[in-house]
């Protein structure tokens, strides 16, 4: 059955992505750290955190609520209204992010005697990211594998070309690699745009259909649960900044980058590849075809996450040679941990999908706060007795105890296939009731 389907027409698309995608950034993230010493990419690294904190809390509910209705549309018409729905509430609260950024980096500037510009880059940098996901993302969830991927290949190529040779004309300053990245999406943006509009269908939306109200009711729970994925993928480094030195979490951040990246790329292509099938199956009450789709991409993520951790076992000291400057190599050590924190992740992620069809989002969010709050106790303990270490291992505890409430709370094990049509359609049209 999953021969027959899409899937790996689809797979080799994601695949294709992702990889090009992670090629060119580990590409040019060895010779930006040549470039640049710790500290710059410190500011760097703490910067593109704000940028993926706004992206993360005021784009993606809203984007991930419009992967999961689009399954549910049945013409085009209403296919183009939800966008449109999606597209008008990620505007409206991506303008309130970049605000709130903007005017936080000017109370830095006055305050502490910062850099205010920074702040006013990182905002553009916002704008331009959650450009480029929605118009990812929302391919995605069209299962219009190719588009993405070579959208987002452009876009991985581009930022590190042109922050690279920023930073070789002008100085290793974070303002050049700052306006690289925002010079490389604004391109690509622009051009896979008119590309998008060229091919789509221009049908006028005359549908009934409350999207706007629909997206809304999927997205809220979803917007603390996206701060709580922030702090449990990025708070470490803020930490380690208060508590340790900026150079710190230059060396921390360009380690973790590394690992998270060939962990997370081969993650993201099992997400890419089964998640619009799986809600597709769903939506169509294909229940049997949805649990073997599910289990098929639990399996997988569960075996790429443990020959990850062997491979990096065996290589991590010629691998951190390879992508690394030689004055990063310091915490090399520190890879292991982070992999397994990793693994442990996209395993929460995958185990968790029963949740996402169902749309009981809130039940979701207390898998992750459980996460938030053993990280908000783990990281500046560890980091405080251990330093560096600390922060590593950090990542399997709070990780590992997500995964584990995830999975009790979605039951993947469960087949819903023998629960009846009624009882189906009660779980898919009242998540809130189904939430109780």
């Amino acid at each position: 059955m999953l021969k027959r389907s899409k899937l790996f027409g689809e797979a080799f698309w994601a695949l294709f992505g992702q990889a090009a995608s992670a090629l060119a950034l580990l590409l040019g993230t060895r010779l930006l750290t040549e470039l640049v010493n710790p500290v710059v990419y410190g500011q760097v690294a703490l910067l593109n955190g704000f940028v993926a904190l706004g992206v993360a809390v005021f784009s993606y509910p809203f984007i991930c609520a419009g992967m999961r209705i689009v399954p549910e549309c049945e013409s085009v018409g209403e296919r183009s209204a939800l966008h449109a729905a999606v597209a008008g509430l990620t505007l409206q609260t991506t303008m309130l992010a970049v605000g709130l950024l903007m005017l936080g980096g000017f109370a830095y500037g006055y305050f502490a005697d910062g850099n205010s510009m920074l702040f006013l880059l990182a905002g553009v940098l916002l704008a331009m990211t959650v450009q480029r996901e929605l118009g990812i993302q929302l391919a995605i969830g069209e299962r219009k594998q190719r588009l993405a991927s070579l959208w987002q290949t452009s876009d991985s190529v581009l930022r590190p070309a042109l922050a690279i040779a920023l930073v070789w004309w002008l100085g290793g300053n974070p303002e050049w690699v700052l306006l690289g990245y925002i010079a490389a999406s604004l391109l690509s943006n622009l051009v896979w745009i008119f590309v998008k509009r060229r091919s789509a269908m221009r049908i006028q939306a005359t549908v009934s259909r409350s999207f706007r109200h629909e997206v809304w009711v999927y997205a809220l729970p979803l917007i603390p649960m996206e701060i709580i994925f922030w702090i449990n993928g990025l708070g470490d480094r803020y930490v380690i900044g208060y508590m340790l030195t900026a150079a710190d979490v230059g060396l921390y951040a360009a380690t973790y980058m590394i690992v998270n990246e060939a962990f997370n790329r081969s993650a993201m292509v099992l997400l890419r590849t089964f998640q619009p099938a799986y809600f597709q199956a769903f939506s169509a009450q294909q229940l049997q075809k949805a649990f073997s789709i599910l289990w098929v991409w639990i399996a997988s993520v569960a075996a790429l996450g443990a020959l990850g951790l062997l491979l990096l076992l065996l290589t991590k000291d010629w691998v951190a040679s390879v992508v690394l400057a030689k004055s990063y190599h310091a915490a090399v050590d520190l890879m292991l941990a982070m992999a397994l924190g990793c693994a442990l992740h996209a395993l929460g992620t995958a185990v968790a999908q029963p949740l996402l069809a169902h749309k009981r989002t809130k039940t979701l969010l207390k898998g992750r706060l459980c996460g938030a709050v053993t990280a908000a106790i783990t990281i500046p303990a560890l980091v405080s007795q251990f330093g560096l270490p600390g922060a590593a291992w950090a990542n399997p505890v709070y990780f590992g105890i997500e995964a584990l409430v995830l999975a009790l709370l979605a039951k993947p094990w469960r087949s819903v296939h023998g629960a009846g049509l009624g009882n189906f359609q009660k779980l898919v049209q009242e998540p809130l009731a189904a939430d109780v």
